[in-house]
């Protein structure tokens, strides 16, 4: 509804953006213009992209399995592959700058063979993160509400599947703002009743005692004495592994992150990425420090939903650990929250994977493979067509997975042994000259079957079984991930010595072609030579923004390694090496840190946008006054040619009228 009214005042489906079509030839993904997505409102809605339901369910069952490790090990495990995008995200901008998705930069530079693996694998990812957001969304509604789980998974798509089909990207754009303020209240509502006003917690020290007497009724095994306050976890650095390697893959070979990427200008694309980053990685880990903490602390109280029994191991792997905390805390209120949260993130997160995979079959296998000549129209019709077909089919697939016991915490572990023997192939692919061909093909098909082995072999021996229970336990789950993260490290320089090392020059990424936006700019009355990316940009104004793309490349690479290594190694290791466990009052201080460090999230992500926005913001809200009352169509305020230029303000570059005509912003301005 947002996104309809915003194209509605402003007349031509560019709005604020200034055209129908997205430039470079992004037909489909955007109604919004690469080079005019604001740092802070990129870094928005990245955040709200990697801020999917299951960061918030499954760092608070985390944070309940393991104790105040948990979240640590959550966040920074999933940060890191955040930060390290960033590079390839400048990188791909630098030799790809026409490219609508990752994927074609695979074809062309390696073929069709490797194009059609790479696009099985990038599905692969989008199907688990969907089924993810669904399993898990479906399970919380229905505790919460009644709500059938079948019945959950088909509603909670459908809004998704109608605002994205309509508003394309900019739906994610605009909707993402208004999840990540709504989300971020909500974890301070949380963090503030735990830890402040509730009667029955209501300080850091009262929880930390409710910790302490947990701990004695039922000891963590692998835990540092046994406690819930300790980072010396066995089986919490076991899942930080596997995190890592899970989402080394969601990352780097989800579409969505790549999409986002094209759509950002090259000067706000890597503050956006690091800000995106740390921003990101307040929330999991203050929601499960307050969420999965508290569960731990009220199991004993008669206001638990499951009192006087603990959670069920099948309860804390769908991810019930926040909605059962929440509802002890805040009662119905809870539920209600909860249910926000989980909407919030799903319809968010699902709105990005939906646009991924209509990107998908509609570039690298539609027009790639099928109509090699499609106009912008038809292209648009079949990225609505795969929006809806891809939302029928996840919907069904989770009613197969609920049926067949699969819960969001397996296919959180599992992710990892499906996807991630193609990552290190696809940064190759964009940081290495010399990966050849076969590498690059045979790699990731070689690195899952070793991988899926390696699961199933281990989870035999170990647990003498081949069931559910058995295959999601940490070791087999361990022993997977590695394999498939790290396979191509044997089996990349083994085909580049049987085949060669490549001398590749850059050039066919380079020379990836735009779409034929033409016949959607010609209905729109706009012209292309107005919109950037669409124009013919002069060789200098290329150079200069190579010349940005290379400084940003640098400073990524420098960022990255700093602050991976922060998060990884120089805070965490040598807090589990002396096996620490917390006093109350660097507990204390823990959860102060963790509150403070939301409110710069906050500001970065539910503030600044807002700031940044400011003229645009105005723009809108004032035509709709004028339509509203009748007094100016806001058309008068849109001059369909109007240019922008990177550091001018919009229409600065105004083309002069034809003779005998005026620009329609100027009639505004006379009358």
């Amino acid at each position: 509804m947002v996104t309809n009214l915003f194209l509605k005042i402003s007349k031509l489906k560019g709005s604020i953006d200034g055209g129908v079509v997205a430039s470079s030839g992004r037909v489909f993904v955007s109604n919004v213009l690469p080079g005019r997505i604001w740092k802070f409102v990129f870094l928005c809605a990245f955040s709200q992209q990697v801020t999917c339901r299951q960061d918030l369910l499954q760092s608070s069952a985390i944070a309940y399995r393991y104790g105040v490790s948990g979240p640590f090990w959550y966040a920074s495990g999933a940060t890191v592959q955040i930060l390290l995008f960033a590079t390839i995200a400048i990188e791909l901008k630098r030799r790809a700058p026409n490219a609508h998705t990752f994927l074609e930069v695979i074809k062309a530079r390696y073929g069709i063979e490797a194009h059609l693996v790479f696009t099985v694998f990038g599905l692969m990812t989008n199907i688990l993160v969907t089924a993810m957001l669904l399993t898990g969304g479906s399970a919380v509604v229905s505790s919460l509400t009644g709500m059938p789980t079948p019945a959950a998974c088909f509603l909670l798509p459908l809004g998704v599947v109608m605002y994205t089909m309509f508003g394309g990207i900019k739906a994610t754009f605009l909707t993402d703002w208004v999840h990540t303020f709504m989300l971020l209240i909500i974890i301070l509502i949380f963090s503030f009743t735990t830890y402040a006003t509730s009667k029955t917690l209501g300080s850091p020290g009262a929880v930390f005692d409710l910790l302490v007497k947990a701990a004695a009724d039922h000891p963590v095994a692998g835990n540092e004495g046994g406690s819930y306050l300790t980072m010396k976890s066995t089986q919490g650095a076991i899942f930080f592994v596997i995190n890592i390697v899970g989402n080394f893959g969601t990352v780097f070979l989800d579409n969505g992150y790549y999409n986002k990427a094209i759509a950002a200008s090259p000067v706000h694309a890597l503050p956006g990425y690091i800000m995106g980053g740390i921003s990101w990685f307040a929330i999991p880990w203050l929601c499960a420090t307050t969420m999965g903490l508290a569960a731990l602390a009220l199991e004993g109280n008669p206001a638990f939903p499951t009192f006087p029994l603990r959670m069920s191991a099948a309860d804390v792997s769908a991810g019930l650990v926040l909605p059962y905390a929440a509802v002890a805390l805040l009662g119905g209120g809870g539920a209600v929250c909860t249910l926000l949260i989980v909407f919030m993130a799903v319809t968010s997160a699902s709105s990005a994977e939906l646009i991924a995979v209509s990107s998908i079959f509609t570039y690298d296998i539609y027009q790639t493979y099928f109509n090699p000549g499609a106009s912008g129209k038809r292209l648009i019709y079949m990225s609505h067509a795969m929006v809806i077909g891809f939302g029928l089919f996840m919907a069904s697939f989770s009613v197969g997975l609920y049926y067949a016991g699969i819960s969001m915490g397996y296919l959180y572990v599992m992710m990892g042994v499906i996807i991630s023997s193609a990552v290190i192939p696809a940064t190759l692919t964009i940081m290495w000259a010399g990966h050849n061909k076969w590498a690059a093909t045979l790699t990731p098909p070689l690195g899952l079957a070793c991988a899926v082995i390696t699961w199933l072999v281990t989870a035999k021996k170990t647990c003498g079984a081949l069931d559910v229970t058995c295959t999601g336990s940490n070791n087999p789950m361990l022993a997977g991930n590695v394999m498939a993260l790290l396979s191509p490290l044997i089996f990349t320089p083994l085909f580049t010595l049987i085949f060669g090392v490549d001398h590749y020059d850059w050039a066919s990424m380079a020379a990836i072609r735009k779409g034929d936006d033409h016949d959607l700019a010609q209905e729109a009355h706009m012209d292309l030579e107005a919109i950037p990316g669409e124009r013919d940009t002069p060789v200098d104004e290329m150079e200069v923004e190579q010349t940005k793309l290379l400084r940003a490349s640098k400073i990524a690479k420098a960022m990255t390694v700093v602050l991976t290594l922060a998060l990884l190694v120089l805070w965490p290791m040598p807090m589990y090496g002396s096996g620490y466990i917390f006093s109350k009052k660097f507990f204390t201080g823990w959860v102060v840190v963790g509150i403070i460090w939301i409110f710069g999230s906050l500001f970065c992500v539910g503030i600044f946008p807002v700031f940044e926005g400011r003229k645009d913001l105005w723009y809108v809200f004032k035509a709709i006054y004028l339509d509203v009352t009748g007094k100016k169509h806001p058309s008068a305020y849109h001059g369909p040619t109007a240019t922008f230029t990177e550091g001018k303000e919009t229409g600065t570059d105004t083309p002069p009228a034809a003779e005998g005509k005026e620009i329609p912003g100027e009639v505004a301005e006379k009358s």
